[in-house]
């Protein structure tokens, strides 16, 4: 996710554009990028897992954290400030739990939602973890149970395709727009059991029937590639339609220059 922000942050100021970053990982380390508001100067994992009355190992003291700060959302209104017109990037934990299991991401996305956020969840998937047909299919139906959960229109993101061989990106081209019922035929000889080729040709007849859960594919080195996805984000929660776009200073002194050059032209004429 950080990665993700890292990419965003560099390719909207690139676009003489506003953005900001909050982190809500109570267990992230380092960033590469400024942020606005990080939830670690409310509570963070190392403490929790430190603290000898609690005693949580990891995953709990993350859960511990998330609980702790959906109970405290008045720090992150504070955090937040005025914030009119920005796009803001709430780099959340990874753990799927969070998502599927417990209400804590849910009522972050309904407060938002009541101080006037228009919000579209990213839901990042690595595309090295994609390029098996059954890893796809837990893929999707991770990113579709976070979606049920949210209850918000979602982005989905296959990360990291420069990482991949050019042989791996050929392969994982089938998966951008995905024919299920191939996969199925292509899967039938590792499945034994017809109890589980049954649940399985259910799943991907649910999935390409309905076309609930396809992915955009984000390449870092590639400016196309994440112009793509930032489009997607965009129309989904419809930004800048209130807006008047801001040319980059670089732009406007340019045009300034262009226009002294004309008049001085016109005076020596």
């Amino acid at each position: 996710q950080s990665t993700y922000c890292s990419t965003m942050v560099q390719h909207c100021e690139a676009l003489g554009r506003a953005v900001q970053v909050v982190n809500l990982d109570p267990a992230a380390e380092l960033f590469s990028y400024p942020v606005m508001a990080d939830i670690r100067e409310l509570i963070e994992v190392d403490d929790v897992m430190e603290d000898e009355s609690l005693r949580f190992g990891p995953n709990g003291g993350l859960v511990f954290c998330m609980e702790y700060f959906a109970n405290n959302f008045s720090w992150l209104e504070e955090s937040l400030g005025h914030v009119e017109d920005d796009y803001v990037l709430f780099d959340c934990p990874g753990q799927i739990e969070l998502y599927t299991h417990l209400p804590v991401m849910k009522q972050l996305v309904e407060q938002l939602q009541q101080w006037e956020f228009r919000v579209c969840g990213v839901f990042l998937v690595d595309s090295q973890f994609m390029v098996e047909s059954f890893k796809f299919i837990s893929g999707i139906l991770a990113a579709l149970s976070a979606m049920i959960s949210l209850e918000i229109p979602q982005i989905n993101v296959m990360t990291k395709m420069d990482l991949l061989s050019k042989k791996a990106k050929k392969e994982i081209e089938k998966y951008l727009d995905p024919d299920m019922y191939s996969m199925i035929e292509d899967s039938s000889n590792i499945l034994k059991s017809k109890r589980f080729k049954k649940l399985t040709k259910s799943i991907c007849g649910l999935i390409d029937d309905y076309g609930m859960v396809r992915f955009l594919p984000l390449d870092r080195s590639d400016e196309e590639s994440i112009n793509i996805v930032l489009q997607h984000i965009d129309f989904t929660i419809q930004y800048g339609e209130d807006l008047e776009f801001k040319e980059p200073k670089e732009c406007e002194e340019d045009k300034s220059a262009l226009v002294d050059e004309y008049f001085q032209d016109r005076v020596d004429e």
